[in-house]
């Protein structure tokens, strides 16, 4: 990676997270934590807002903005396929957001760069796919965030039906499935959910309180250690 473009990387990480260490960003940038050090200073004798110190983090201020935006062929072919899944396997909302965001990215480009986006002719044909989980993923992805309980009518792999009240935490996408991993109240345990067998899903208007072993983090500890 030439410098300038390790520069500018480091301006989009620090821009898109409330803080980031320099042992981070020398792990994503593949170089050393002096070098990331030497970065930070540069940039920030070059004008740029950073605050922050070495071991703690750092951050750019907010307000700070860069000059149109600029994607390397791969990034946008990257850009591009993702948008193109998101519209083929996520729900309608998102599919509307995918539809937006490539359009706002569009207009930020040279037209040259405008042009591949446009062209790219990579595709996620998804006329072949089954939208009801997509309809269920919004519902579920207001759930997560208003962390609501959600009542499912549930069908498992031998067909056999159940009432579930859960607290949905994250949903996870498996190539051809949709899972949501929860934590069942029926089983007092944590439950990962198909997309494809949920009948109904119902969003309470109750939030569940945030109790310590039946969180996300909790969630991922188990999934580690199995």
């Amino acid at each position: 990676m030439r410098r300038a473009d390790r520069l500018f990387a480091i301006v989009q990480y620090l821009r898109g997270r409330r803080l980031t260490t320099a042992a981070q960003l020398a792990g994503w940038l593949e170089v050393s934590e002096r070098t990331i050090y030497r970065d930070i200073a540069d940039l920030a004798g070059s004008g740029v807002p950073i605050d922050g110190e070495a071991g703690v983090g750092y951050r750019i201020r907010a307000g700070f903005d860069l000059p149109p935006l600029m994607f390397s062929f791969d990034e946008i072919d990257a850009l591009v396929i993702g948008a193109r899944f998101v519209e083929a396997w996520a729900g309608p909302k998102l599919a509307s957001g995918a539809r937006s965001a490539l359009a706002k990215i569009a207009a930020a480009l040279p037209a040259e760069k405008r042009a591949a986006l446009e062209r790219s002719p990579l595709f996620a044909p998804g006329f072949f796919i089954d939208p009801k989980p997509g309809e269920r993923l919004d519902a579920l992805r207001e759930a997560i965030a208003g962390r609501r309980f959600t009542e499912l009518h549930y069908k498992d792999a031998a067909a056999e039906t159940s009432q579930r009240r859960v607290r949905p935490l994250a949903l996870y996408f498996w190539g051809d499935v949709w899972t949501l991993a929860a934590w069942c109240e029926l089983r007092q345990d944590f439950r990962n959910f198909r997309l494809d067998r949920i009948d109904d899903a119902r969003v309470a208007p109750e939030r569940f309180p945030d109790e310590a072993g039946k969180r996300l983090e909790d969630f991922l500890r188990r999934m580690r250690e199995e």
